[in-house]
């Protein structure tokens, strides 16, 4: 028995110097675990992850260059089509005055077209806000075209850009006929509003309706060829409001167009 005991000591002597988890694993042998370790190198999550690699730390995220998002260039792209004219200003025009290249243009839209689209939507939007909630009162239709008058010129001051550009384009891409298209149907619901209070004996009843929206469009439309925040007409409470505008356009129309009694 004490021999048995002896042999069976000896034949598992070798085990520690042969065996192969404990003679080949990496992070004992020659300590590259860090670098080499299989768990850690084939994991996607830790070694590929672009956000953590392309993100620095705390930084806000931002579409486009640093200082140029949409909104920015959209503005101002508006004012060198307001300057030179649309079919006049070039993509290389907006990237000078940007002072980025024209890929930094790209990246936000597809062209000047949707730069164009996007500033007559501006324009379009605001006045059919403004007819909507004309046409959601619950009042004679002459209060109705005057609450829709003060709209429009609150409109144009908030968005004077924006409405100037629309005012100017002829018609001569897809965009600008779709935009002439909306404006056509602003002023059909104008000419509605005015046929209405002649209806109703509240203006005279001896002027075209259509003319009657066009002149007093054409009023409202005006003051984007002279109106400027920083030089308009002052008062003693500075740079003439939209809301003042608003009363002058309404005092001179009206005054105008109301029947006498």
């Amino acid at each position: 028995m004490p021999q048995e005991l002896t042999v069976t000591t000896a034949e598992p002597e070798p085990a520690p110097a042969s065996t192969p988890a404990a003679a080949s694993t990496p992070a004992s042998a020659s300590t590259p675990a860090a670098a080499s370790t299989p768990a850690s190198a084939s994991t996607p999550a830790a070694a590929s992850t672009p956000a953590a690699a392309s993100t620095p730390a705390g930084a806000p995220r931002r579409r486009g260059r640093p200082g140029y998002d949409l909104e920015t260039v959209l503005r101002i792209a508006v004012e060198v089509f307001n300057e030179r004219g649309y079919d006049g200003a070039s993509m290389e025009d907006l990237s000078k005055r940007l002072g980025i290249a024209k890929s930094g243009i790209y990246h936000h839209v597809s062209g000047k077209e949707e730069l164009l689209r996007i500033a007559l939507d501006r324009a379009l939007d605001g006045l059919w806000e403004a007819a909507d909630r004309a046409r959601s009162l619950d009042a004679p239709a002459v209060e109705r075209l005057e609450a829709l008058v003060r709209d429009a010129v609150a409109v144009l001051v908030a968005r004077l850009p924006y409405v100037t550009l629309l005012l100017r384009v002829r018609g001569n891409t897809e965009v600008e006929r779709a935009a002439l298209a909306r404006r056509r149907a602003f002023d059909a619901l104008v000419a509605s509003l005015v046929e209405e209070a002649e209806r109703d004996g509240e203006i005279r009843a001896d002027i075209d309706p259509k003319l009657t929206a066009r002149l007093l469009f054409g009023t409202v439309n005006s003051i984007i060829e002279w109106y400027r925040p920083a030089s308009s007409p002052t008062s003693a409470d500075g740079p003439a409001s939209a809301a003042s505008l608003a009363d002058a356009v309404c005092a001179i129309a009206f005054d105008g167009l109301r029947v006498r009694r």
